[in-house]
């Protein structure tokens, strides 16, 4: 069932994505050469909760950190860990705030130090593929408008589109109805968009195939050929007009 979200609950919903928000800014400019991920995770439950949060994914089905900190061919899902970040890598960043009830989830891919023009176009066209996506989030359209917006930015770079997760409602849980593919054509329930829902887009985009695998740890997903992968999110509401961006982090 999607859940429309009524006034309260929308300003609810605003009031995490802010804290969220916060919390991009505060790493924004932390993650370089010789941090850790487990650094970046520190500062992250520190920061959501001296703002009255709760680290959204903490202890969430057993995960064991407030950020999913996923390096290079690391798609999703990565633990954080002390290994010292190096020139060159990119890192993804999905994080997740519960506030009062209310959840919010977005995640920026960063660049670490100065990175391959390779890495760079990886990056840019994930990001313009989430942009995309978001500018189809108008009432009336449906679900796989937004799969069919990603799919016509990435296809011609030939990159893999990620089909095995998708993106999702959220605001009252942190996974709500619909599941949102990210590619097009996809299977599944192809609702229509309408004022008041709250939804999670986020493209993740391999530099090689879009087959990606397990790691023994339970969690971390990896690209099936090693290539470096990318991840953008952000928490939208579908307004009257179309789409309000409830979470911000700055690009480039």
């Amino acid at each position: 069932m999607i859940n429309i979200k009524n006034r309260e609950q929308q300003d609810g919903i605003r009031r995490s994505s802010d804290i969220l928000s916060q919390v991009f800014e505060k790493i924004d400019t932390m993650i370089t050469p010789g941090v850790s991920t487990m650094d970046v995770d520190r500062v992250v439950e520190e920061t959501i909760r001296k703002a009255g949060g709760v680290p959204a994914f903490l202890n969430y089905d057993g995960f064991p950190a407030s950020v999913c900190a996923s390096v290079n061919e690391q798609v999703i899902h990565g633990i954080p860990n002390e290994k010292p970040l190096k020139e060159g890598d990119i890192v993804g960043c999905d994080i997740g705030v519960l506030l009062d009830g209310y959840y919010s989830d977005a995640c920026k891919t960063f660049g670490v130090g100065p990175i391959s023009p390779a890495a760079q176009k990886l990056m840019d066209v994930t990001k313009k593929s989430l942009d995309a996506a978001i500018a189809v989030c108008v009432p009336g359209n449906r679900i796989k408008d937004i799969g069919k917006a990603v799919t016509k930015v990435v296809e011609p770079h030939d990159y893999g589109i990620v089909y095995s997760f998708c993106g999702h409602g959220v605001g009252i849980n942190l996974h709500e109805d619909p599941q949102i593919p990210n590619y097009y054509p996809s299977r599944g329930l192809n609702p229509r968009l309408k004022p008041g829902m709250v939804i999670a887009i986020e493209p993740m985009v391999n530099e090689g195939t879009a087959d990606v695998d397990m790691l023994d740890d339970g969690w971390t997903v990896v690209t099936g050929d090693g290539l470096l992968s990318a991840h953008f999110e952000h928490t939208i509401l579908i307004g009257d007009k179309g789409p309000q961006v409830l979470t911000s982090w700055r690009f480039g």
